[in-house]
């Protein structure tokens, strides 16, 4: 199966292509462009160019676009789900929606994962997975209560995201290990998307909606 993937949930942009040869080409941007400003309506369609020529396809030749799903931030989510649902209606192909936080878990190199996404209001998106097991599924939390969290089930997990970067400080003082700034396993990986989605059902383009765990911060007044 070829698949086109793609993430918005974090600042960066992560597109690749996973052919049905088993090749697979990849746009991941540097750790430093996770504490950058988000820009994804201008790179997303560029760098999904740039994957498709990379890997010598055309988009008639795709079986599925999949794509990260959130939770994340609510800008990007909504542009990335409605490219894929625009990319997808276009070919006449189903979208495989994906957890952002378990493609950044399958890039943890650690027995026990523990996924973490910036959720802004001082609060991370969670997500814990034992091996290839989902622990504990998404929800939204502060740092110190995550620490009592992971403290109460006597865990010791390898953390990883940008939200994790962000809020280091606290994580460790609280006995959580987090994986170096450099690590290329703080990104949300969009060949990771592909991987997963090769495992998900395809959907009808539009039945494929963003998962927030929680309301907006923009209400209207």
């Amino acid at each position: 199966m070829s698949l086109l993937g793609f993430d918005t949930s974090t600042a960066a942009t992560t597109a690749a292509v996973l052919r049905s040869d088993g090749r697979a080409f990849e746009l991941l941007p540097p750790p430093a462009r996770l504490s950058g400003s988000p820009g994804h309506a201008r790179e997303l369609m560029p760098a999904v160019r740039e994957v498709m020529e990379r890997a010598e396809l055309e988009a008639s030749e795709l079986e599925a676009v999949a794509v990260g799903v959130g939770p994340g931030g609510f800008t990007g989510l909504r542009i990335g789900i409605a490219t894929a649902r625009a990319l997808a209606s276009a070919v006449g192909i189903p979208v495989r929606p994906v957890s952002s936080l378990a493609a950044l878990a399958a890039g943890i190199d650690d027995p026990m994962r523990l996924a973490l996404l910036d959720a802004r209001r001082d609060e991370l998106f969670a997500a814990l997975y034992g091996g290839d097991e989902l622990l504990w599924p998404p929800f939204a939390v502060t740092p110190e209560a995550l620490v009592e969290r992971v403290r109460g089930a006597v865990l010791d997990p390898l953390a990883a995201g940008d939200g994790s970067v962000r809020f280091r400080a606290a994580l460790e003082a609280g006995g959580i290990r987090v994986a170096a700034d450099t690590e290329p396993s703080h990104a949300v990986s969009a060949l990771r998307v592909c991987r997963l989605a090769s495992r998900v059902p395809g959907r009808p383009p539009e039945a494929v909606l963003p998962e927030y765990l929680r309301a907006p911060d923009a209400r209207p007044r």
